[in-house]
């Protein structure tokens, strides 16, 4: 019974998407429907999913984490790591894979050190439209070009990134050993690259140079021979739908979102905060044709709170895991005040660079 009640609560945010999308459809009296383009984007995450899923079980990743152990400026690469991982492999994905790691190392700040790649994920994330799911949706439902993309993020990426480079440098002690022998990873097998490949397929799927249909040669390799990727985050997928389905319904109910660039921008990055950037991605969508505040703002408020993006959960489980509650509280008031510092910092950054109207 303890097991299900756990189960339950690690998917809070899947049963808020279904009690919202109940509640409004009742209010409304309908049952919304997805559209071809949410469909589009389901399908295009799910196939994401499933080729990092398989990089993963072929151990090209395991390899590619434990190289990082060797030489010196670990925090840093570390780091860096974290950020630019998360442009390919999703921030949840890079984090799943380098929190782990990071624990296994003899450094004397651990917590300072999984706070900064949390924040690297989340950052570097934001600069490709596959990095996080609300950037793939708002990418697909804005037809946004990918240069114009590209160019939006990158005023928001870089300045973190240049943050991050001297932190990882100044705050985390330079030298880390494993704490235990590390066993050395098996070789990666052959499917690695053909994994690789079908990543970068469905890369080319969400950027537009190929059909969506590309994608599904992903789902065609995985059946036939390796079911063990296709144990991905069904959950998400399941939230993504509810969520289009309030999102629609809330449109119907409030006669107009906000319409200036700043309110936007706000208004996003303040609802991530209670309910996740990916959730507020997909309500505010539906209110507004200011893409640029809209996706500054969900990325921006993917900082802050732990609730405001699910990298933010898998990086604090990762770390409280076993700890003394007085360990957690310290580790959550480190978390929660470095993450809000990045989250004003976001605020200030959207508004000095003129994006008001």
């Amino acid at each position: 019974m303890k097991a299900s009640l756990d189960s339950l609560a690690e998917e809070w945010l899947l049963l808020a998407a279904a009690a919202g999308l109940l509640l409004t459809s009742v209010r409304v009296g309908r049952l919304p429907r997805p559209t071809r383009p949410e469909l589009e984007v389901v399908f295009l995450l799910f196939a994401l999913f499933v080729a990092v899923k398989g990089l993963e079980n072929c151990g090209l990743v395991a390899r590619f984490s434990r190289a990082l152990e060797r030489g010196r400026a670990i925090p840093l690469k570390l780091t860096l790591a974290a950020f630019f991982l998360s442009m390919l492999l999703t921030n949840d994905a890079a984090l799943i894979v380098l929190v782990p790691l990071t624990l296994a190392l003899d450094v004397e700040r651990r917590d300072l050190l999984v706070i900064l790649e949390a924040l690297a994920a989340n950052a570097g994330s934001a600069l490709t439209p596959f990095g996080n799911p609300q950037n793939l949706f708002l990418y697909w439902y804005y037809r946004i070009a990918p240069l114009r993309f590209l160019a939006a993020m990158a005023e928001f990426s870089l300045p973190y990134l240049i943050l991050l480079i001297p932190a990882a440098l100044v705050l985390v002690p330079e030298r880390a050993v494993p704490a235990a022998p590390a066993p050395e990873p098996e070789r990666a097998q052959p499917r690695a690259y053909v994994y690789g490949m079908l990543l970068g397929l469905a890369a080319l799927a969400v950027l537009r140079v190929l059909p969506v249909a590309a994608a599904g040669a992903v789902f065609v390799y995985a059946l036939a021979f390796d079911r063990r990727s296709l144990r991905v985050d069904y959950a998400l997928l399941l939230t993504f739908l509810c969520f289009f389905g309030f999102a629609d319904n809330v449109r119907h109910l409030l006669a107009s979102g906000p319409q200036r660039a700043g309110s936007v921008f706000l208004a996003s990055a303040l609802a991530s905060q209670f309910i996740s950037n990916v959730p507020a991605a997909l309500l505010f969508a539906k209110l507004t044709t200011r893409w640029n505040a809209l996706l500054w703002g969900a990325n921006v408020g993917g900082f802050g709170s732990l609730a405001g993006s699910l990298a933010n959960l898998i990086a604090y489980k990762l770390y409280v895991a076993g700890k003394s509650p007085k360990a957690r509280a310290a580790f959550t008031a480190r978390f929660l005040g470095i993450g809000y510092a990045a989250f004003l910092f976001g605020i200030a950054l959207y508004f000095a660079v003129g994006r008001t109207v």
